[in-house]
């Protein structure tokens, strides 16, 4: 696939996590909340399209092109984050949005680099072992489980999914240095959590 459509599809997806964050943010019950994101994930996996957080665990398992996908990857999900955020916003809906992304924000802002860092680590993992068990998983409600579970795990641990946190500094109107550095640290520790868990994997499956 070329880098255009790859850039698009990568739109599509920050989208997709975009409407997850929708419905988490307006959701009174934080395990309906997180159950309910996960229609972001599931239709990424279902059309096939490019999450950062999902793409990155893949890269010692691709070519070259693929691993210099991942930063248009990322940048696609920006954008397509921040284009349902600013659609959202304009709504009725908005002020309760923004209000609830504040919240959120607030909490990542007055963390340390350290724990968002693990805490993204630990948000890839359960995101390797979601998206992998919807592509290897034989049956149809084996996969919806391994998909809605991995994701509500995820939430409800705190965990960090820096696509996800586009969107609520998005929401939020909370851009900065500071939570752009935040940002990258977190992507970072996704990188770290797939990648190693996915490696790990694969050492002790071969024959």
């Amino acid at each position: 696939m070329s880098n255009i459509k790859v850039f698009i599809s990568s739109i599509l997806a920050g989208t997709c996590i975009g409407f997850g964050g929708i419905i988490y943010l307006m959701s009174s019950n934080k395990v309906l909340g997180a159950m309910f994101f996960a229609i972001g994930l599931l239709t990424i996996c279902s059309y096939g399209l490019h999450l950062y957080t999902g793409k990155v665990c893949y890269v010692f398992q691709n070519n070259k092109k693929f691993v210099l996908q991942i930063p248009v990857i990322w940048f696609g999900n920006l954008i397509g984050t921040g284009i349902t955020a600013l659609i959202v916003l304009a709504t009725r809906n908005g002020a309760a949005i923004a209000q609830a992304a504040a919240a959120l924000c607030e909490v990542k802002m007055n963390d340390s680099y350290l724990s968002l860092f693990m805490l993204g680590i630990f948000c890839n993992i359960m995101i390797y072992i979601s998206v992998e068990g919807y592509n290897k998983i034989q049956y149809e409600m084996g996969k919806y489980i391994s998909l809605f579970f991995g994701v509500m795990v995820f939430i409800l641990s705190g965990f960090e999914h820096s696509i996800a946190d586009m969107f609520y500094f998005w929401a939020a109107g909370n851009w900065s240095v500071d939570s752009v550095i935040r940002l990258i640290v977190i992507t970072l520790g996704n990188a770290v959590g797939g990648i190693a868990f996915a490696e790990t994997k694969r050492y002790i499956c071969e024959k």
